[in-house]
């Protein structure tokens, strides 16, 4: 059987090291462009939600969130219902980085998929999509304490 995750992972780690380089202009420091575009595209929500979407643990999105609003590229805010749930938004200087990052999540898109056909690009995004709802059982079932059997 051929070794499909790690070449997910050589993959993401080359566009992770990509994006730490390109972004340092910004200042944005290790993978806190992931939490940015995020808010950005979903105004207010909670930080519980981002980690969940993101897949991290709840005090790695809460470090990277502090960081980001230390660093006035987001800002929270009370919830007009209940006080205690504090929503994300980007803030003028999160929403001006924005289009950067956008832009070069879009040029790595099509890197990625340069050579394929279209009918190739759409394949390999719905079984990318069908990997990823597979790993989310695990990840769940683990996220909640559970232990897997090998």
């Amino acid at each position: 059987m051929r070794e499909i995750l790690r070449e997910i992972g050589m993959i993401a780690r080359a566009l992770d090291s990509i994006s730490n380089i390109e972004f340092k202009e910004l200042q944005l420091s290790k993978g806190q462009y992931l939490y940015l575009v995020r808010i950005y595209e979903n105004p207010g929500m909670i930080q519980e939600k981002l980690a969940e979407m993101l897949k991290v643990d709840r005090t790695t999105a809460a470090r990277s969130i502090q960081k980001l609003e230390l660093q006035g590229f987001i800002e929270r805010r009370s919830d007009d219902a209940n006080k205690k749930i504090k929503r994300l938004f980007t803030t003028e200087k999160g929403d001006q980085a924005y289009p950067f990052l956008k832009r070069e999540g879009d040029h790595s898109d099509a890197v990625a998929i340069s050579g394929f056909t279209g009918e190739e690009a759409e394949t390999l995004f719905q079984l990318l999509h069908r990997v990823r709802r597979n790993i989310e059982v695990d990840w769940d079932y683990v996220k909640k304490g559970g232990k897997r059997e090998y």
